[in-house]
């Protein structure tokens, strides 16, 4: 039997997240289409420099959640679809891999959508809690989206209405299409 999904926690004390892994295990001759999210400990957090962050979870209901997200993925994009989630815990410097998701399918539509759903899944449902450590020594739990009230852990639908703001100081806009010539509207 083909194994679609691979979910994992990773204790940075003993080990580090791969690409390679994640790659390798999204990957398939059938599959045209691989998109890979990788999310990395910055230095910097709503203007304060940080030094590393500490992530702490129960696992079984982490890994749980991440198996939930790559069912979902695989109700709305089709069964042909290979989902790696992986997610480190413990003190992480600045530049360390926090979270890898990945995914193949036949085409690369389906690949970017549900990357990007299981990675909003993984971040507004998990229970995972993350702790700053700044230069001044300080250090701060972060406010996560699963702890917001009205959050899609306590609610069935993805509601992007959290009493915090997701916002972010850069624009996302470009100024030049992307689409190449030859690509037919969907």
């Amino acid at each position: 039997m083909a194994v679609f999904t691979c979910c994992e926690v990773i204790d940075f004390a003993q080990a580090t997240l791969s690409t390679e892994k994640a790659l390798g295990f999204v990957s398939d001759d059938a599959f045209g289409g691989i998109n890979m999210f990788v999310g990395r400990v910055r230095s910097a957090n709503f203007g304060r420099v940080v030094t590393g962050i500490h992530y702490d979870m129960f696992d079984p209901l982490v890994l749980r959640t991440f198996e939930a997200a790559a069912e979902q993925a695989r109700s709305e994009f089709g069964p042909a679809l290979k989902v790696y989630v992986g997610h480190a815990k413990g003190k992480l410097r600045v530049g360390d891999l926090a979270v890898i998701v990945a995914v193949g399918t036949p085409h690369r539509d389906e690949a970017f959508r549900a990357c990007r759903l299981v990675i909003e899944i993984v971040k507004h449902q998990a229970p995972i809690w993350k702790q700053e450590h700044y230069t001044d020594g300080s250090s701060v739990w972060s406010e996560g989206c699963t702890l917001c009230p009205g959050s899609p852990q306590s609610e069935n639908s993805h509601d992007h209405t959290h009493p915090h703001d997701h916002t972010h100081p850069h624009d996302h806009t470009h100024p030049h299409d992307h689409t190449h010539p030859h690509e037919h509207a969907k």
